[in-house]
């Protein structure tokens, strides 16, 4: 019989714990660079998709 005292301590563990957080694909094989005219991103497996920005964003932030 399981002891019910177990699953409030795995309970209790687990709600300090965070997951961690669920990242894209597409987001993982993004590298970027600066230019003179400000940043391009591009998708590393496919470095002809490419997009170019004037101010730098976090990507882990708004994925």
């Amino acid at each position: 019989m399981p002891d019910p005292d177990a699953t409030s301590e795995q309970d209790s563990a687990g709600a300090d714990e965070r997951p961690e957080p669920v990242v894209a694909d597409a987001v993982e094989t993004t590298e970027s660079y600066e230019t003179e005219e400000g940043v391009v991103f591009y998708d590393a497996e496919n470095p002809l998709a490419w997009m170019q920005a004037e101010n730098v964003v976090d990507l882990d932030e708004l994925a």
